[in-house]
């Protein structure tokens, strides 16, 4: 269904799929502990030998850059509309959202 999803669905769609990627307890909120866990998930995937090396706390680093711009009210947690509108408002996210658009 994912993989549908990033193929053929709408942007919305695809920003609804990613904000619950993140949500992992989906209670409607991304908290920092999930992003942590996701992004700690994605680094142990590339493994040791990316190029420059990765420090030990590049995760946590990404973690406070997204809630930096994501948490518009600072509140410790990101809502799916915070996640949405920050998002669209990101060429690079935006652009991202496109790259599987003519594979199918």
């Amino acid at each position: 269904m994912g993989l549908s999803i990033l193929l053929r669905g709408t942007v919305q769609e695809k920003l609804n799929w990613a904000f619950n990627l993140y949500d992992i307890n989906k209670d409607g909120y991304i908290t920092k502990e999930e992003m942590l866990d996701i992004m700690k998930a994605i680094y142990d995937m590339m493994g040791k030998c990316t190029y420059p090396v990765l420090k030990e706390d590049t995760p946590r680093q990404h973690v406070e850059t997204f809630f930096q711009k994501m948490d518009k009210n600072k509140d410790g947690v990101v809502t799916i509309d915070e996640f949405i509108e920050s998002c669209q408002k990101d060429e690079n996210i935006m652009r991202s959202m496109q790259l599987f658009e003519n594979v199918i």
